[in-house]
């Protein structure tokens, strides 16, 4: 999904957090991203962070509302935990969203984290190893369910039996699969879909690594995109050397000034 052959995509990574938890805001900046040239506005996915964060927006209503303030952008969650949710209900929005959006919508999928009790305080799964397996059926559920043809699934983690989901996308979403640096595993995955978003990478050199891992499960990755974040006035000429297809820049996530984090955007990628 690359909009830019010949340089790397560029995004802002927004946490809907504090000053900026209110889709209405997150939507007015996506506008002002737009205007200044970003080609992507992706937003953070939790339902509870570390302090000091006391307000959070939901993700999928803050692009919502970006689907319908803005017409060029890509957009989307990055990243959800697919076993925290129902791949059935996702998939209706995510068809939903792309629709509203003319198609622009990406979806960010990993398993979550539980270092702040994010998943286990709500009785969600708490084992790394039961989501990676749950995160797996889950992507095989939600894809067929996009797909528009019939889907006859019955899994230890998921059932979708004799349902066709409809209307489909026009053409596939694209999904990037996250990861933290040195894990094989979500590398592995996100090979079998269009793009790896890298977590807690060392430095550009880092990507370097990750494009060899990725060319082992997946020799041609022409079509594929190496996903990073960097501070939000860092330079991303290092990134795009090392082979990043998009380098979003990030803000916060604490401390966040609504009025700094448009002048940032205002001044274009």
């Amino acid at each position: 999904m690359r909009d830019h052959p010949s340089r790397p995509n560029r995004g802002v990574f927004l946490p809907p957090f504090d000053a900026l938890a209110d889709p209405r805001l997150v939507a007015d900046l996506a506008v002002a991203a737009e205007q200044a040239g970003w080609d992507g506005v992706f937003v953070w996915d939790h339902v509870r962070y570390s302090r000091p964060v006391t307000a959070i927006a939901d993700p999928w209503i803050c692009c919502a509302a970006i689907a319908a303030r803005t017409e060029r952008i890509r957009f989307g969650p990055m990243v959800t935990p697919l076993p925290r949710r129902r791949p059935h209900v996702v998939a209706r929005q995510a068809a939903s969203l792309d629709l509203l959006s003319g198609g622009r919508l990406v979806l960010g999928f990993g398993s979550g984290d539980d270092w702040l009790g994010e998943l286990s305080r709500f009785g969600d799964e708490a084992d790394a190893r039961t989501r990676g397996d749950m995160l797996d059926e889950g992507l095989d559920v939600l894809t067929g369910l996009l797909s528009g043809h019939l889907v006859e699934h019955i899994g230890p983690h998921y059932r979708a039996e004799d349902v066709r989901f409809l209307p489909a996308p026009e053409r596939p979403i694209p999904i990037w699969i996250a990861g933290r640096f040195g894990n094989r595993r979500p590398l592995q995955r996100a090979a079998r879909y269009d793009g790896a978003f890298v977590i807690a990478y060392p430095g550009p050199e880092g990507i370097r690594q990750v494009r060899e891992t990725l060319a082992a499960a997946r020799p041609d990755l022409t079509a594929f995109d190496v996903v990073v974040d960097i501070a939000a006035d860092a330079d991303p000429s290092p990134w795009a050397a090392a082979g990043a297809t998009w380098v979003l820049n990030r803000f916060g996530p604490y401390e966040l000034d609504p009025a700094a984090v448009r002048a940032r955007i205002e001044a274009g990628p």
